[in-house]
């Protein structure tokens, strides 16, 4: 990655447009560009465009689309997942899920991640860097690209933090939405975060209707606190403040990620402490805000030592769930005979190294 030059794909079209102008050419060109690079052709590819405007181009920005360096299609269900090589070397995953409704991706936002989740195999060596605006869309475009289909929601649900590399993230939002390019809408896109209060309330204001969705995998700040270190800085009560003034000021559902993990969160007392304290903080006599649990069996990763819980206690959780009014599912593992969980194929690339 080039630091001394900012990236083509992570300039807006507004942006492009002033670049244009300071440099004695076209303003129209922008929109020209800007198309075309949402649609995976290199500036040295366009060939609409002249060699002397390609020219300034490479002189004044870098360009640089992620590599498959490894790609993985499931037989089962058809989950392709890959390993994207970046400019500097580093690699991220990125997950395309393929539903009757469209193409859904799930996207890294961060290589590494620095909070610490004790069950999640991404935060295993800390947070190398932030990914780019640029890197964040590249994703999407070049997953599009190698499956030869439209991409038509995303899920900011891979490695990184999302709400932990904003401006990035915000900036991405804007670009994937344009549309003159990807044109994905808000509304088809989903943020999940392990529940960083500062930033929630910053993204509140940025009024996007995306959906948030909130790693909560704990009913209280003892048991919450022992696997996600985050939970010493924002405890469960104050996060489910902010969500529902997040839900007050924006209109938009939460969503709510719960990881199962046996004999340390998954039983029925956990459930009914979990439906106590979300009925408690997000609903009252004169508002009710919708909640849904997403319930998800742990993925295993060797370094945890963490085990999943077995069906018998993942639908006896839900069970109790739905007892309080509380709407529960269970997420259904797609690509289990690729380990499409997130975080193992950077891990395996890191250790082959």
């Amino acid at each position: 990655m080039n630091e001394q030059k900012p990236a083509l794909l992570a300039q807006s079209i507004v942006e492009l447009e002033n670049w244009m102008i300071e440099n004695g050419e076209a303003k129209y060109r922008a929109k020209q560009i800007f198309e075309q690079l949402h649609r995976g052709i290199s500036p040295d590819d366009m060939s609409n465009i002249g060699k002397k405007l390609q020219e300034k181009l490479r002189a004044s920005f870098h360009y640089h689309l992620p590599e498959v360096e490894l790609k993985l299609v499931s037989a089962i269900d058809g989950t392709v997942k890959f390993l994207f090589a970046l400019a500097d070397g580093n690699c991220v995953e990125s997950v395309v899920m393929k539903y009757e409704h469209g193409n859904t991706i799930c996207i890294s936002s961060q290589v590494g991640c620095r909070m610490g989740c004790k069950f999640c195999a991404s935060t295993i060596g800390g947070r190398v860097r932030d990914l780019g605006p640029d890197e964040l869309l590249g994703q999407v475009i070049a997953a599009q690209k190698e499956i030869g289909e439209r991409i038509s929601n995303i899920v900011m649900m891979g490695i990184g933090e999302p709400l932990d590399n904003y401006d990035n993230v915000i900036k991405f939002l804007h670009l994937v939405n344009c549309e003159a390019g990807l044109n994905i809408g808000y509304r088809h896109i989903s943020l999940s975060t392990c529940g960083l209060v500062d930033r929630i309330k910053m993204l509140m204001e940025e009024d996007l209707p995306i959906t948030l969705s909130i790693s909560l995998h704990a009913p209280d700040d003892e048991t919450r606190s022992a696997i996600m270190p985050i939970n010493n800085r924002w405890g469960v009560a104050e996060l489910l403040d902010t969500c529902r003034a997040y839900f007050a000021h924006t209109g938009r559902k939460i969503s709510f990620e719960y990881t199962l993990i046996a004999g340390k969160n998954d039983s029925v007392e956990n459930a009914n402490k979990l439906a106590k304290v979300l009925n408690a903080h997000l609903r009252s006599r004169t508002e009710t805000m919708p909640i849904h649990v997403n319930l998800i069996p742990v993925n295993e990763v060797a370094e945890t030592g963490f085990k999943k819980s077995n069906k018998a206690a993942v639908a006896a959780f839900a069970k109790a769930l739905e007892a309080k009014g509380i709407r529960a599912t269970v997420r259904r593992k797609l690509g289990s005979d690729i380990n499409a969980s997130c975080g193992q194929l950077r891990r395996a690339a890191m250790k082959k190294d």
